[in-house]
């Protein structure tokens, strides 16, 4: 068995999406380009993309936005600090159409496929806007919102006219328009980015339910026109001529290549609506209160921190497993990495709400910066220190075994490979007798005066790999030979391994 938090995500089976890019706000990423007016466009578009939240509940995060702000016409699909979701139009002084959603997304393990649908000239006021989340659409009918204002007929959306279109932030907020260097920045992660403009499509163009499941999918897009400004990003290397790293480039047909700013080949990920990797769970924040606290960036990978004192508990994954073999990289960012700690743990919310490290009670286990491993706070002698390092964790739970490696090589002459026989292994409790019946990877700190920043790697990592090595399966994407049999957490794994 494998425990998820709630996520809409098939494991395997069907059309398969290959990338989406991870969008960190804190480094004002966004996609810009500007449109060619065409009036029938302007009335009938449609936008659908799937998303995966990182920050839960800070400011406003667009997805899509176009206008040129500062008085002029606005449109944008956003989360809100509230984290309900908002679509509207203002034409500079008051709101042409409004909605937002009751629907919170606080799940930042989950893929949402958002689909919303323009139609102003449609005689049916209810068929104007249309917003359809995971297959199912939402409606006034139903009380689906908070705020249902609905499009004028024939109105005149700043979609598909000659001013900015954004992925990643709002429009108004461009560099270089005396507004800032971006606003409303999102964070976290987008896939399959559609814009049909001239068509009204609704969500069933670009999914469907899984028959065994019940799960929202998405499907092959074929037979979909884009008019003369529609837009298809697959965040895949094309190499084009508008944009020699690929990331913003249009593969519907239309050339409608994006600028990319602050966006780059390692923000490619495999963690895809079609296979969903771990990474660090923000809903379980430290529980320390000082003002230099650690925080999650870079799709929720990177523990980040710039000044000494700190959590003790840093951060658990999203999934926790208990059965099967996993494989995990975390790379220590800094040299001076002192009271570091790398593991495995049954409980994290319960080291969140003591701030405590992995390693601290029964069923919590810890490679320390200087080299002891340690569980129920006691500390033994282990292996090599290690500073910024790569601590490879392989984490055997058919045999109840768990091994660390340092920069590749297994400390205590390990071998997760041996099965039973455990060379050089850790035991550990057996997950069915844990309080979660699972363990998830942990990372933390055994004092507050530290700062221990870590690169997470559960398969998509967010630094430049200068080998490259996946699992068994071909999944995943780690610094360092994965041990045979041991596979990295995501969904794909977990359906056949978990």
């Amino acid at each position: 068995m494998s425990i998820i938090i709630p996520a809409n995500t098939l494991a395997a089976g069907g059309y398969d999406v290959d990338n989406s890019l991870r969008f960190n706000g804190a480094s004002t990423d966004f996609f810009t380009t500007t449109q060619t007016a065409v009036t029938a466009e302007r009335k009938k578009f449609t936008i659908s993309c799937w998303v995966k939240r990182s920050l839960i509940g800070s400011g406003n995060q667009t997805i899509a936005s176009a206008g040129n702000g500062g008085g002029s016409e606005e449109f944008s699909i956003f989360f809100k600090t509230t984290d309900a979701l908002e679509v509207y139009h203002h034409n500079g002084s008051a709101y042409e159409m409004r909605l937002i959603t009751n629907m919170l997304f606080r799940d930042p393990s989950a893929w949402y496929n958002i689909v919303f649908v323009c139609d102003t000239a449609n005689g049916t006021a209810a068929l104007r806007q249309r917003l359809f989340v995971n297959g199912v659409e939402l409606t006034d009918a139903n009380s689906d919102f908070s705020t249902y204002d609905e499009s004028p007929q024939n109105d005149n959306l700043p979609v598909n006219v000659d001013e900015r279109f954004q992925i990643g932030s709002a429009s108004w907020g461009n560099p270089g328009n005396g507004l800032g260097n971006g606003l409303n920045l999102f964070s976290g992660y987008i896939a399959e980015f559609y814009q049909t403009a001239g068509q009204a499509n609704i969500a069933t163009k670009f999914g469907e339910f899984d028959e065994d499941s019940g799960i929202w999918k998405p499907i092959d897009p074929s037979g979909l026109t884009f008019g003369t400004n529609g837009i298809r990003l697959e965040f895949k290397e094309a190499g084009t001529s508008a944009n020699s790293s690929g990331l913003g480039a249009d593969t519907s047909g239309n050339d409608n290549h994006l600028t990319v700013t602050n966006l780059t080949a390692v923000d490619q990920s495999t963690d895809t609506c079609t296979n969903n990797f771990a990474t660090l769970n923000p809903l379980q924040p430290p529980v320390h209160s000082a003002s230099n606290a650690m925080t999650l960036r870079e799709g929720n990978l990177q523990l980040h921190g710039s000044t000494d004192g700190g959590p003790k508990f840093a951060g658990a994954s999203t999934i926790g497993v208990s059965s099967g073999k996993w494989y995990a990289e975390f790379k220590s960012t800094i040299s001076n990495n002192v009271y570091g700690m790398v593991g495995v743990d049954s409980n994290p919310g319960e080291l969140a709400r003591n701030d405590e490290w992995p390693g601290y009670y029964a069923n919590s286990y810890g490679y320390h910066k200087d080299g002891e491993k340690y569980t129920g706070n006691s500390g033994s002698s282990y292996g090599n220190a290690w500073t910024n390092d790569t601590i490879g964790v392989a984490l055997d739970l058919d045999n109840n075994k768990l091994y660390f490696s340092k920069n590749g090589t297994f400390q205590n002459s390990g071998d997760p490979t041996t099965g039973a026989t455990g060379t050089g292994a850790i035991s550990i409790t057996a997950a069915s007798s844990t309080t979660a019946g699972a363990y998830f990877f942990a990372l933390g700190d055994k004092s507050t005066s530290y700062i221990n920043p870590f690169d997470c790697n559960f398969g998509s990592p967010i630094h430049s790999i200068s080998s490259g090595n996946a699992d068994g399966d071909g999944f995943g994407n780690f610094e360092y030979a994965v041990p045979s049999g041991y596979f990295a957490l995501c969904t794909k794994n977990l359906a056949e391994y978990g």
